[in-house]
């Protein structure tokens, strides 16, 4: 009887999903692809709800976040903290991995349970690259979160002064 008719333990299964995630995170894109052929679910959730998508657009793989869609990962899974994957880039202001999102599909917009958007994440951290694009793909510069706060709020309130002039300018 060969080893591959043997199922893996809890344990090993645990830490076999660990690596896969760590792949993710590493942006080993040809791993992931090889992974998703074989039957990865490409939707996969961590402990923290986090999927492959979110882990590989946070820490700003492209070329893994562009896999990953093309596997019908979907954009607009949130993780338990309700971020969505274009929102944690926005934050770390990745307009690569942005663009690979939209164009896969991500919603411009990508807000969070709280109703913060992607470019108020972007407003905040003084990211006026990202501010461009994602008004130019039609994000509501209007838009409030729970609290009634715009993107123009968030970036004042963080003493963003790029993204504020930027921001007061579509206002104007």
């Amino acid at each position: 009887m060969s080893d591959k008719s043997r199922q893996m333990t809890p344990e090993e299964a645990a830490e076999f999903a660990e690596q896969v995630f760590n792949k993710a995170r590493e942006g080993d894109a040809a791993m992931m692809a090889a992974l998703l052929t074989k039957g990865l679910p490409p939707n996969l959730r961590n402990h923290k709800g986090d999927t492959l998508l979110m882990l590989a657009a946070y820490h700003g793989h492209v070329e893994t976040v562009k896999v990953l869609l093309e596997h019908k990962a979907d954009p607009e899974i949130r993780n338990d903290n309700g971020q969505s994957p274009i929102a944690g880039a926005a934050f770390k202001g990745d307009l690569a991995v942005i663009k690979a999102l939209v164009e896969g599909g991500a919603q411009v917009e990508g807000s969070s349970f709280d109703g913060r958007t992607a470019l108020m994440m972007a407003a905040m951290f003084n990211r006026v690259e990202v501010v461009d694009y994602l008004i130019s793909k039609g994000a509501d510069a209007q838009a409030k979160d729970a609290n009634g706060i715009t993107a123009l709020d968030a970036a004042r309130t963080m003493g963003a002064v790029d993204t504020v002039a930027q921001l007061e300018k579509l206002a104007g």
